[in-house]
């Protein structure tokens, strides 16, 4: 496991500005952090459904080929004056987006029934790295089509191991753009309070976005300690060649006291190395007490259960605008010794 030491305060003691003063999160009670969104996964909360989509899934062994059939849809909401909307399902086979399939139209209703089979030629190891996406749209003639919502599988062996054709139904969730898959990312989070040290375990990332003309990528992690949007430290991984599901296990460790934890954040950006251009962001996720969702309760889950490593899946998201990007300049002191007059 490769092991790099970043120091928090580059001294013995954290350097105040005038009129600072240091702030101690205390003895950190368990039960103050809430685990239900960590331990139930539940990054679907309070999402709006928009009717069910009605599929099966069957894999061929012979001819190494995965057959999705979209059996029908249920109860999808009205999209024309009319009362009722002109419905198609689109579908891929993620990460590629390359390979789509398309249903026929079905006109003037809100119960449609497809019936139609496709093809996914993939290999049957390569299945546990795949996601299947449905999204379901209106089509109108005179403008642009209305997205309905969408269907992602991430599991396909969800129901059963595909040697048998498998029934599924699955909630529509509404969405009016398509999402983009960039890839998920697992890493661990120990802290040690009495020693005050903070450990990052990069393990692995799968279903990453192709970024290079071979349809794959040579990704690599940079994690970056910022506090109010300012970096104060980064730290890289090693590169991994020609890879969708890279496997990293490779430890980073921030020297953070106690009474800094609750002002720092990890910006961790997963990046396709490019020989002869510039290096680009596959996707970005963030953990700290003020990021939002599953990366807020993974530190904080971190926080309640100190000298245990906490390992989690984070979707990857795209790179916000420049003024929030890891060179963005913010208010945080830094945290350099002051100079010897």
């Amino acid at each position: 496991m490769q092991v790099s030491s970043v120091d928090f305060n580059m001294g013995t003691d954290p350097v105040l500005q005038r009129g600072e003063t240091t702030t101690s999160i205390g003895r950190i009670k368990p039960e103050l952090y809430k685990q239900k969104s960590v331990d139930s996964d539940g990054q679907q909360e309070d999402v709006k459904t928009c009717g069910k989509l009605n599929f099966t899934l069957r894999y061929d062994y012979e001819n190494e080929l995965l057959a999705v059939t979209i059996v029908k849809a249920l109860d999808l909401p009205a999209k024309d004056f009319t009362g009722t909307s002109d419905p198609y399902v689109k579908i891929y086979l993620l990460p590629d987006r390359k390979k789509k399939f398309q249903t026929r139209v079905h006109r003037k209703t809100l119960n449609p029934v497809f019936d139609e089979t496709f093809q996914f030629p993939v290999a049957y190891d390569q299945l546990s790295n795949r996601k299947l996406h449905f999204s379901v749209y209106d089509f109108d003639r005179f403008s642009r089509h209305d997205m309905i919502g969408e269907v992602i599988l991430d599991n396909l062996f969800e129901v059963s191991d595909l040697s048998r054709e498998a029934n599924v139904w699955k909630d529509i969730h509404c969405a009016t753009t398509e999402s983009i898959d960039l890839g998920e990312i697992m890493f661990s989070l120990c802290y040690l309070p009495t020693a005050g040290r903070m450990t990052l375990t990069v393990i692995k990332c799968r279903n990453l976005k192709a970024m290079d003309i071979t349809g794959a990528s040579d990704p690599y992690v940079k994690v970056s300690l910022m506090c109010e949007g300012r970096r104060l430290k980064k730290r890289k991984t090693t590169t991994k060649k020609n890879t969708l599901n890279p496997v990293y296990n490779e430890a980073i460790i921030f020297d953070i006291p106690p009474e800094n934890v609750d002002q720092v954040s990890l910006s961790i950006a997963v990046m396709d190395y490019d020989r002869v251009g510039h290096n680009e962001v596959i996707g970005v996720c963030r953990t700290g007490i003020d990021a939002e969702g599953l990366g807020r309760d993974h530190w904080n889950e971190m926080l309640a259960y100190p000298r245990k490593p906490i390992t989690h899946w984070h979707p990857l998201l795209e790179l916000p605008g420049r003024a929030t990007s890891f060179d963005s300049q913010g208010s945080c002191s830094s945290p350099k010794p002051p100079l010897t007059p």
